[in-house]
C-alpha cells in the first residue's frame, strides 16, 4: 500500500515539475520577446505621427514574429511598410472610391466570425467585374484594413475563405497583379493572415498556382490550405476553423451566402467614419500653441475633385440610396458625396476602363 501511495506522490512532483518547467519557459520567452520588441524600437529610433501610432508593441511583435525574432531584418521591414503606408495612405482609403469594385462582392468582410474569433474575408475570383489592376488591389487593401479595424479584441488575425464558382482563365488574375496582392499581405501586414481555405479550385488552376506559389514565403505557404469536398481530411480542417452552421454553402456549410452591396455599402460608410476616428481625422489641425499634436490632414493622390462629375456619378451609383442620404440628413445626393469625399481620394477614371489610376501602385 505504502510503494502506491509513493508511485503517486512521484508520479505527482513529476507532473508539477513539468508543470512549473512549462510555465517557466513560456515566462522565459516573454521576456525575451519583450526585450526583443525594445530593441526594435530602439533600433527605429523616434516616430511620430501616424507612424508612431501604428507602431504599437503588438505590431512589432509580428514583424519580429515574420523575421524570425531577427532585429536587424524585422527593422529593415517595418521601415520598407512604413514608406509603403506614407505613399499609399491605406488608412485614408474610404469606401466610396472602390465601391465599384465591390459591386459583385468579389471581395467582401463576411458577416461571422472562425472558432476563434477572426475576421472573415470572402474572396470570389470569379466575380471580378474591372479592368484596372490598381484599383483591384486598392480594393483589396481597404477590405484588409477593414478587416483590422473590426478584429474583436485579443485577436490580430484574420481568415480568409476563398470561393472559386464561376472561375475561369478568363475571370483570372494576371500574374502580376497577385504577385503585387502577395507582397503586400506579407511585406506589409504581417502575421495579419491566420488561414487562407481555397475551396474546390478546378483542375486548371493547378498551373497558376505552380507559378504564384513561388512569390509566397515559407510561412505564408504554410498557412494556405486546399480543400476539396471528396476529402475528408481537408473538409474537416476547415470545419476545425468554422462552424459548419456559419460556413456558407459554397464552403460545404448549411448558411446561405448572400451579398447585398447596399446594405455592405452602408456598413462601410460607418465604418468609415470609425476608422477616421481611430487614425484622428475626424480631429481639428493643431495651431501651433502646444496643442496635442494631430495627425495631418490627408496629403491626397488623386486629382482635384470635379463638382459635376460627383453629382452625376453619384446620382447613377447604385450603392448611394435615397436611404443613405437619409441616414446622414444631407438634402440632395451630391451634397452628401462632396462632404463624404473631401477627406477621400476619387479617381477622375472609370476604374472598369484601363489605364492608370490616379494613385501610385506600391510596385512597379
Amino acid at each position: 500500500m505504502s510503494s502506491v501511495i509513493f508511485l503517486l506522490l512521484a508520479l505527482a512532483f513529476t507532473m508539477f515539475r513539468r508543470k512549473s518547467n512549462s510555465q517557466s519557459h513560456q515566462e522565459s520567452d516573454e521576456l525575451q520577446h519583450e526585450h526583443k520588441v525594445n530593441e526594435l524600437k530602439d533600433a527605429l529610433g523616434p516616430l511620430s505621427g501616424r507612424s508612431l501610432q501604428y507602431c504599437t508593441d503588438a505590431c512589432l511583435k509580428r514583424y519580429l514574429e515574420a523575421r524570425n525574432w531577427n532585429v536587424d531584418k524585422s527593422k529593415k521591414m517595418m521601415e520598407e511598410t512604413l514608406r509603403w503606408r506614407s505613399a499609399y495612405k491605406p488608412e485614408e482609403i474610404r469606401w466610396p472610391e472602390v465601391a465599384i469594385e465591390g459591386e459583385t462582392g468579389k471581395v467582401y468582410r463576411a458577416n461571422f466570425h472562425d472558432r476563434h474569433g477572426r475576421t472573415v474575408l470572402i474572396l470570389r475570383p470569379g466575380m471580378q467585374n474591372t479592368t484596372s489592376l490598381d484599383n483591384q488591389i486598392r480594393h483589396l487593401v481597404y477590405l484588409i484594413e477593414n478587416a483590422i479595424l473590426n478584429l474583436p479584441e485579443g485577436q490580430e488575425q484574420m481568415a480568409w475563405l476563398i470561393d472559386f464558382t464561376g472561375w475561369s482563365l478568363s475571370t483570372n488574375v494576371p500574374i502580376k497583379s497577385a504577385r503585387d496582392s502577395i507582397n503586400i499581405l506579407q511585406n506589409h501586414y504581417p502575421e495579419r493572415l491566420a488561414i487562407a481555405f481555397l475551396y474546390s479550385p478546378p483542375r486548371i488552376f493547378e498551373a497558376f498556382w505552380k507559378v504564384v506559389k513561388y512569390f509566397l514565403d515559407a510561412k505564408t505557404f504554410q498557412k494556405v490550405k486546399f480543400v476539396y469536398p471528396k476529402n475528408k481530411d481537408s473538409v474537416e480542417l476547415m470545419r476545425s476553423y468554422f462552424d459548419v452552421d456559419n460556413l456558407p454553402a459554397e464552403f460545404g456549410g448549411k448558411a446561405t451566402l448572400q451579398y447585398d452591396h447596399e446594405e455592405f455599402s452602408r456598413q462601410m460608410v460607418q465604418d468609415d467614419v470609425k476608422a477616421a476616428k481611430l487614425w484622428g481625422f475626424d480631429k481639428p489641425q493643431s495651431n501651433g500653441c502646444g496643442a496635442a499634436e494631430v495627425s495631418p490632414e490627408p496629403e491626397y493622390l488623386a486629382p482635384p475633385l470635379n463638382s459635376n462629375k460627383i453629382k452625376d456619378d453619384f446620382e447613377t451609383h447604385s450603392i448611394f440610396t435615397k436611404a443613405l442620404i437619409k441616414e446622414h440628413k444631407y438634402e440632395t445626393s451630391a451634397d452628401f458625396l462632396r462632404t463624404h469625399m473631401e477627406k477621400s481620394k476619387i479617381y477622375d477614371k472609370d476604374p472598369r476602363s484601363d489605364g492608370n489610376s490616379a494613385a501610385q501602385p506600391p510596385y512597379k
